[in-house]
C-alpha cells in the first residue's frame, strides 16, 4: 500500500497566521509563536520561501472539507458511526464522506485508518496545481533577463570588466565590502524593457514581481538564488514592507508627529520652535545642530566622543559621542541657558539619537515632534543651516579636533549675519528684539 510519506509539522492554518503575522511586520521568531511552531521551523519557512508567503490568506470555498470537519468525522468514525450518520451531522452528502474516508485515510501502518492532521495534508496535497515558471520555460526569455542582471560591465571598447571577486554566501553584503559587478537593472526596468526591445513578441513578457519571485523563491527553477546580489539591495530575502517601515521606529508614535505640532510653528510667528540634526565627520564624528524656525539663531552642540567612560558595553551608551544619551545631555545643558518662553518645541528627523525625548522632555520642558521618515524638507530651515555649516565643517573632516569654543564662535558667526528673509537683520538682533519686547510686555502688565 503506497504511502506519499511524513505529513508537515504545521497544517495550512499555522501557515497563514504564521505570514499574517509576518505581514504585519512581526519578527520570524515572534511569528512562529503565533503560528504555533518551533522557531527553527518559523526560520526554516522563512529563509525556503526567501521571506514571501507560500499561502494564501483567502478562506477555503465551504464546498471543501475543513481541518474541523475531518477532526468531526475521525471522531465520529472511531466511535463506530456509520457514512451516512456522519454526512447527517455535518450537512454533507454520504458520498463526500465515503470518499473522504477511503481517498485520505493514512497508509503508513499498512492499513486504512483516518486520522484528521493527515486526511488534511492528503486533500491539500492533491489540491496544488503546480505550474511550471515562465522563465523556466523561456529559455530566450530567461536569458534576457539574466544577461540585464547580471551581464559583465563592459569598457567602451566592448571588453568585460570582471570586477571584484565576491563569494556568494546566502546572506546580504556586509558594509564596507565589496560587490558584485554586473549591469544590474531592476527588475522593473527589465519587465518595461521587454516590451521596447520585442514589441510583436508576446512570449518576451515577464512582470517584475515574477522576477522577483523566480528570483527569491527556491525550487522554482528559473533564476539562481546567487543572483540576487545583482539587485541594488543586494538582499537575499525579501523584506516585509510592514517590518521595514517599523524598524528602528518604536520610539516615535503618532502623537509626536510633525503633523501634531502646533500651527504657532508652522507659521514661524512664535520664536521658541526649534529645528535639529547632527552633521557627521570622519571616525563618527559629530555635532548636533539647533535653529529656531522665526529667528534663523543658532546653537551649536559639542559632542566629543566618550572614552573616558571605559570599554564598550553591550547595549551601554554609545562611545561616539551622539548617541541618545549623549546627546539629550548636550541639548538639555544648551537649551536651558534660554528663556522659557524660548522653549516651545523641537523638531528632529527619526533618528534614533533622539530615542530619549521623553526624558528630555522632562529635563526641559521642550516638547519634541518627529519628521515623517524620508522627509528632510520638513526641517527646512535646518537643512539649509547645515549647508552653511558645511563651509566650516567640510564633509569627510574629523569633527572632535573642533572645541566647544570654536563651535561656539562659529554659531556666533553666522548669528552675526545679515538675513534677507528677516529683512536684513541677523539672527542675534532678531532675537533680541523679540525679548525685549516680552520684557516691556511683562513691565505693562506688572504696572
Amino acid at each position: 500500500m503506497y504511502s506519499p510519506g511524513r505529513p508537515p509539522v504545521a497544517s495550512r492554518e499555522q501557515r497563514q497566521r504564521f505570514w499574517a503575522a509576518i505581514a504585519r511586520g512581526v519578527s520570524t521568531v515572534d511569528a512562529a509563536g503565533v503560528a504555533g511552531v518551533s522557531e527553527a521551523v518559523g526560520v526554516r519557512w522563512f529563509r525556503e520561501s526567501g521571506g514571501m508567503p507560500t499561502v494564501t490568506q483567502a478562506p477555503l470555498s465551504g464546498r471543501y472539507l475543513s481541518l474541523t470537519e475531518r477532526e468531526e468525522i475521525a471522531i465520529l468514525h472511531a466511535r463506530g458511526g456509520g457514512v451516512r450518520e456522519i454526512a447527517r451531522s455535518l450537512g454533507r452528502s454520504p458520498s463526500t464522506i465515503s470518499r473522504e474516508l477511503r481517498r485520505n485515510a493514512a497508509t503508513r501502518s499498512g492499513k486504512l485508518e483516518y486520522r484528521a492532521t493527515t486526511a488534511q495534508w492528503h486533500a491539500e496535497r492533491r489540491a496544488k496545481r503546480p505550474k511550471t515558471a515562465k522563465l523556466a520555460a523561456n529559455e530566450d526569455l530567461r536569458q534576457y533577463v539574466q544577461d540585464r542582471l547580471a551581464g559583465e560591465v563592459e569598457r567602451p571598447d566592448g571588453s568585460a570588466i570582471a570586477g571584484p571577486e565576491v563569494r556568494w554566501i546566502g546572506r546580504r553584503h556586509g558594509r564596507r565590502t565589496d560587490r558584485r559587478w554586473g549591469k544590474a537593472w531592476s527588475p522593473e526596468q527589465i519587465s518595461a524593457r521587454l516590451r521596447v526591445d520585442f514589441p510583436d513578441h508576446e512570449s518576451m513578457r515577464v512582470s517584475h514581481e515574477a522576477i522577483y519571485q523566480a528570483l527569491y523563491v527556491q525550487g522554482r527553477g528559473a533564476l539562481r538564488r546567487e543572483l540576487t546580489a545583482c539587485l541594488r539591495t543586494g538582499r537575499a530575502l525579501r523584506v516585509p514592507r510592514a517590518r521595514r517601515q517599523a524598524r528602528g521606529k518604536g520610539f516615535v508614535s503618532d502623537e509626536i508627529l510633525i503633523s501634531q505640532r502646533p500651527a504657532e510653528a508652522e507659521d514661524r510667528a512664535v520664536p521658541g520652535h526649534w529645528e535639529g540634526d547632527l552633521i557627521l565627520g570622519l571616525s563618527s564624528s559629530a555635532i548636533g545642530t539647533l535653529v529656531e524656525r522665526s529667528t534663523r539663531f543658532v546653537m551649536l552642540l559639542h559632542l566629543p566622543a566618550m572614552h573616558d567612560r571605559g570599554p564598550r558595553v553591550k547595549n551601554g551608551p554609545a562611545l561616539a559621542g551622539h548617541g541618545a544619551e549623549a546627546l539629550r545631555d548636550a541639548i538639555a545643558a544648551t537649551i536651558t541657558t534660554l528663556p522659557e518662553q524660548l522653549r516651545r518645541s523641537l523638531t528632529w528627523d527619526q533618528g534614533s539619537e533622539m530615542s530619549q525625548h521623553a526624558q528630555l522632555r522632562i529635563d526641559t520642558g521642550l516638547t519634541v515632534y518627529f519628521c515623517d521618515p524620508h522627509s528632510p524638507w520638513q526641517r527646512g530651515t535646518n537643512e539649509n543651516t547645515n549647508g552653511l555649516l558645511r563651509q566650516y565643517f567640510p564633509k569627510g573632516t574629523d569633527l572632535t579636533r573642533h572645541t566647544a569654543d570654536d563651535l561656539a564662535a562659529v554659531a556666533a558667526a553666522l548669528n552675526s549675519r545679515p538675513r534677507k528673509t528677516l529683512g536684513w537683520k541677523t539672527p542675534a538682533e532678531a532675537l533680541d528684539e523679540y525679548l525685549k519686547s516680552c520684557q516691556q510686555a511683562s513691565v505693562a502688565t506688572t504696572d
